[in-house]
């Protein structure tokens, strides 16, 4: 997506979540670290200016609740902080891509040892289809359907990566 097409969507959504909560009493944003952080900052901004009130907005890092990282991994959880009591609040987790759904299930276990919000919905740039789990989002940007061979390509990457990060680990 070009600058302009991303600025157009985040537009769109921000309307949509102001829309579908009523305006922005109670709701709070939550970015999923890394790039969700920064979508959820600029959504943020964008409902301010609209609703002339403020919506806090946090991080979320959601690497010490993910399924696919083995007992032998030792991930480097990084800060997340959200910054804001979320009890009782509307939370919008905002992230970049969805995909397997497997994000946003462990960023739900992170959200809910903060506290226990009145209601969680899913904000998302990309939705990349494929779901492994029941998970959909609320609000998105686009749909962009990944192929059968993309698919491996992504899964080949990712075995790839965790291969890489299992070697500077035992380095280290």
């Amino acid at each position: 997506m070009s600058a302009s097409e991303i600025e157009r969507t985040l537009v769109r959504l921000v309307h949509e979540i102001i829309e579908k909560n009523d305006g922005a009493a109670d709701l709070g944003l939550v970015g999923i670290r890394r790039r969700g952080v920064f979508l959820a900052q600029r959504i943020g901004k964008m409902i301010e200016r609209i609703e002339k009130i403020p919506v806090p907005v946090g991080s979320l890092d959601i690497t010490a609740y993910r399924d696919d990282l083995s007992p032998l991994d030792k991930p480097v959880v990084q800060k997340g902080d959200i910054g804001f009591p979320i009890t009782g609040k509307k939370i919008v987790l905002v992230d970049d891509i969805l995909y397997t759904g497997r994000t946003t299930r462990a960023a739900m276990d992170a959200l809910f040892r903060h506290g226990r919000p009145k209601q969680v919905q899913l904000c998302v740039l990309i939705d990349r289809g494929h779901r492994e789990l029941p998970i959909e989002a609320g609000y998105v940007g686009r749909k962009v359907q990944t192929t059968h061979q993309e698919r491996i390509e992504l899964l080949l990457r990712e075995v790839d990566e965790t291969e890489k990060v299992l070697l500077v680990e035992k380095e280290n």
